[in-house]
């Protein structure tokens, strides 16, 4: 009581500020592991601080030593083990990626959207499937791991010959992580709607249902039709004209967007899609 009743309105202010900071330094450190497997390494480390707390509550001293001497050499395996994330942070941190979204940023998505938009134009005109996820706040490295790791620039030329029919890596979804393919051929869960269209075959079922696990963002090419169409929260807009679908690539993937709320379902019946 003695020091909420000697506290001034200027400390108050200031420790106010203090825990702002420290609560966005951790909210930044969220997002920055999230869909990494540095969340299963912290799911560890949380396991073995309980496991601490526990011998010391019950008084055993034998374990209660071993965690001692884990901790003293945990530190040092933290570094390690975290080292593609500290790394990752840091060039964050230099770009100005952490505190804000720059210029720099802004150049890179452009760069990326415009990348897409010539392949499946490409694909599109000759009737080439494809699907295109991208990856947002929710993690996808439970399914970039079901398909082949790439880590590649993205570019117009590759997600062409990906999806090349008969070659090794045309069947399945190409998943994009930080502006980056990460891996393709992957499979997707495939959305259990009854309510989706009988015309849309396996390919635009799988695009619907990433978006329905996750917030990730899907685009598809129909190889019956050459359609383009764009799945986001569980619904898909068949058809989509390239300046809607740039604009739309541009809302949903720039920097700090979050997802939208689901709008009403609306499919465009033309064409069919039996065979994707």
């Amino acid at each position: 009581m003695n020091y909420f009743s000697d506290l001034t309105w200027k400390e108050s202010i200031k420790d106010v500020i203090d825990i702002a900071i420290v609560t966005y330094i951790i909210y930044q450190v969220i997002l920055l592991v999230r869909g990494t497997r540095a969340v299963q390494l912290l799911k560890g480390i949380l396991v073995l601080v309980i496991i601490w707390a526990l011998s010391t509550w019950f008084d055993l001293y034998t374990l209660r030593w071993l965690m001692n001497q884990i901790f003293n050499f945990g530190i040092f395996a933290i570094f390690i083990i975290f080292q593609p994330e500290l790394r990752r942070a840091l060039e964050q941190l230099g770009r100005g990626k952490i505190f804000g979204r720059s210029s720099a940023e802004d150049e890179e998505l452009n760069k990326l959207i415009g990348e897409v938009i010539k392949a499946v134009n490409y694909l599109a005109r000759r009737k080439i499937g494809a699907l295109i996820v991208f990856e947002r706040q929710t993690g996808l490295n439970e399914y970039t791991e079901s398909g082949i790791p790439m880590q590649s620039m993205v570019s117009s030329q590759l997600l062409i010959n990906i999806f090349i029919p008969n070659t090794p890596l045309h069947d399945g979804a190409v998943i994009v992580q930080n502006n980056q393919i990460a891996a393709a051929a992957c499979y997707l869960p495939l959305s259990e709607n009854p309510f989706i269209s009988k015309e849309l075959g396996t390919r635009h079922r799988a695009a619907i249902g990433i978006s329905e696990v996750g917030d990730a963002v899907s685009v598809v090419v129909s190889e019956e039709t050459g359609q383009i169409s764009l799945a986001i929260n569980g619904q898909v807009v068949r058809d989509i004209k390239e300046e809607s679908l740039i604009s739309k690539l541009y809302e949903e993937l720039r920097p700090n967007s979050t997802p939208k709320d689901k709008r009403p379902l609306f499919w465009r019946r033309k064409g069919t899609d039996k065979h994707e």
